[in-house]
């Protein structure tokens, strides 16, 4: 072969190459959607995919750019995403055609990933029984059972930080809070003490640390997931299971084995999954496999103690920032048990109003979740525009985005609690407020994530005060590299006892 055929073959591969990339290129232009300009290969997320930037702050900086537009259209590498931003559109994706977008696009691998086949990832055909089935877990009458599980948990999260407190050393409050829900999830769903405060080997803190640790490997294995699927299921014939894949269907099928064979029921997480399993009827024509079930326990596991664990680390650097707003809510803690003894009730809890809005507030400025994902299960036109897309298209949520735009939230980068008065929450569009998404396909543990967290810091905040200190970073510095929102380098401060 000579030169000139090699540089013809070449030409011909980068004409291909060119076209596979571009061929998409104008699926915006053609529908009237307005949106920034993609480039080969990464499309818009060139930052993002080389982990400069995090998914939710890039769309933040593009609803910025795109105010006045209602939808905004964008390439992840070639393929077209459509971000939703105005709240009548968001509500019919999320709440009115529910029935069209109820996928939320997840590629499920069950040979290379068994534990993907869980509620938050999954089809609607084996989401909807199995979201039915599971909800009774999470109702008020469920929490208010589990409610002294919580709070004994809470009580040794205390203990825990006195001897924190005593060594007078920046305490990582990450750390010490995933401690906390990881020993909550374990005590209340699961039946299993996991001992993550009192050990500092505990397996289960360590699998949660690893399965949200942004190692290469796990960044990685993410990349091949979202942009060659194929590729990643032939790779599950190659690669070994993970150890958190093959720690959790261990643990979870042993659990379940163990009740059975001493007939202990506790009418939790585990024993709903222990009924589905002898009653699979219930999931219609689903096959029941142990890594289905394994998946739903995984997924509740992750995220009951990191959702949970993130916002109370939040709400603690917050307060150590305003130690005005902290005075206020310690006062309304102090007034809570002074009215009602020393027991701490599930009713005590939902009193006090004013944790409710630091909460909530938190979660405002700090969404766990920066975007959510749903796909189109047939061919939709937006109410009142001349939008339309096809079957299967991406559409995101940019609840981070939402959560910081100051026509919504004036100085949106201010901590106020007072954003969450009865007035102002009436004088906004439910859809400007989304940590746990809306409609059918919301958190089902969201109660669940708000007590634990709650909680944690009603017993924290009574006796310690937490402050910054020299390690703790000022301003927020956000790590791209997380799955979840969170900081670089973690959440140092100082916490000592209040005499």
């Amino acid at each position: 072969m000579d030169p000139f055929e090699i540089l013809c073959g070449i030409a011909v591969a980068l004409i291909a190459l060119y076209y596979y990339f571009t061929s998409s290129y104008d699926f915006w232009n053609s529908r009237g959607v307005r949106g920034p300009q993609p480039s080969i290969p990464f499309g818009n997320v060139k930052d993002v995919m080389l982990t400069k930037k995090a998914m939710g702050h890039y769309l933040k900086e593009v609803y910025n750019e795109y105010k006045n537009e209602s939808v905004i259209g964008i390439f992840l590498r070639k393929t077209p995403v459509l971000v939703v931003k105005d709240p009548e559109l968001i509500k019919d994706v999320l709440i009115k055609d529910f029935s069209t977008f109820a996928d939320r696009g997840f590629t499920i691998h069950e040979r290379a990933e068994p534990l993907s086949q869980h509620l938050f990832g999954l089809e609607p055909k084996r989401w909807r029984p199995l979201r039915t089935n599971l909800s009774p877990v999470f109702t008020s009458g469920k929490l208010k059972e589990m409610f002294s599980l919580i709070s004994e948990c809470a009580d040794h999260l205390e203990k825990y930080i006195e001897k924190l407190a005593n060594k007078k050393e920046p305490v990582e409050c990450r750390e010490l809070t995933a401690k906390y829900t990881t020993d909550v999830i374990g005590t209340c769903a699961f039946g299993i003490e996991m001992n993550a405060m009192s050990n500092e080997d505990s397996e289960f803190r360590k699998m949660g640390r690893e399965a949200f640790a942004p190692t290469w490997k796990n960044i990685l294995r993410m990349r091949i997931r979202t942009s060659m699927p194929w590729l990643y299921d032939i790779l599950g014939y190659i690669l070994p299971h993970t150890e958190v894949t093959k720690f959790f269907i261990r643990v979870i099928v042993e659990t379940l084995d163990y009740r059975e064979r001493n007939n202990i029921v506790r009418h939790d997480f585990v024993d709903m999954l222990r009924e589905l399993k002898k009653h699979p009827e219930k999931l219609g024509d689903i096959d029941l496999t142990d890594s289905l079930i394994a998946s739903q326990a995984f997924v509740f596991f992750l995220a009951g103690f990191e959702t949970s664990s993130t916002t109370m680390s939040h709400a603690l650097y917050e307060l150590a920032i305003n130690q005005q707003i902290q005075d206020k809510l310690r006062e309304e803690i102090e007034q809570e048990y002074a009215s009602h003894g020393s027991n701490l009730t599930y009713d005590n809890v939902k009193k006090m109003s004013y944790l409710d809005k630091v909460f909530k507030e938190t979660l405002r400025k700090y969404p766990p979740v920066t975007f959510l994902l749903r796909k189109s299960l047939s061919d939709y036109t937006f109410d009142g525009t001349k939008v339309s897309i096809p079957k299967n298209q991406s559409v995101w949520i940019p609840v981070y985005a939402i959560h910081h735009d100051p026509s919504i939230y004036p100085e949106p980068d201010v901590f106020d609690p007072e954003r969450f008065t009865e007035e102002a929450v009436q004088s906004r569009h439910a859809m400007f407020y989304l940590p746990f998404g809306d409609g059918p396909r919301n958190c089902i543990g969201a109660r669940f994530g708000v007590h634990q967290t709650k909680i944690g810091l009603i017993k924290m905040l009574r006796n310690y005060k937490v402050e910054t200190c020299e390690k703790t970073r000022i301003p927020y510095k956000n790590d791209p590299k997380a799955f979840l929102l969170a900081p670089i380098d973690g959440i140092h401060l100082r916490i000592t006892k209040i005499k």
